[in-house]
């Protein structure tokens, strides 16, 4: 079966849903747990993961950290604008931006701000650090930083 292309919609239906809400919340139980959990027998949500896959639907399956247990406890949003937006420049910026792994997230908006950066660092003086790192890296127009305090939400399942 041929891949969706990026940006497509695949159609799903209740059973791929079901799936799809258990692996966001564990993606780790035997496919016969999962079956039973979805109400589908093992071989068909083993062909639906399979396609989900294959589609581009799912990702990945990966292990969610604590970045307090681990040590990068605090929480960095950069504004950035930029008056350069040219072909060169914009791939130039997504290499930084691919290479800097303190980057959790990087958005390119509409509106003002041009791009959102999330960072996590162990302190604020490795925020210095990376922030100069940064900065020195590419010619930017105006850098905002904030500190999360809390976190009031944060959810990884997407609601399908």
């Amino acid at each position: 079966m041929a891949s969706a292309k990026s940006g497509d919609t695949v159609t799903l239906d209740e059973l791929d849903r079901n799936i799809l809400r258990e692996l966001q919340q564990d993606a780790t139980p035997s496919l016969e747990r999962l079956a039973k959990r979805v109400g589908g027998s093992k071989t068909a949500v083993w062909n639906r993961i399979h396609r989900l896959e294959q589609e581009g639907v799912i990702l990945r399956r990966a292990a969610l950290v604590d970045p307090q247990r681990v040590g990068l406890a605090e929480t960095f949003f950069i504004s950035i604008r930029t008056n350069q937006h040219n072909a060169q420049w914009t791939s130039q910026f997504i290499q930084i931006v691919q290479e800097m792994p303190e980057i959790l997230e990087a958005h390119r908006l509409a509106g003002e701000t041009d791009y959102l950066l999330k960072v996590h660092v162990a302190s604020t003086r490795e925020f210095d650090t990376f922030y100069k790192r940064l900065v020195a890296s590419i010619d930017l127009y105006n850098v905002t930083s904030n500190l999360s305090m809390e976190v009031m939400k944060h959810e990884t399942a997407l609601p399908v």
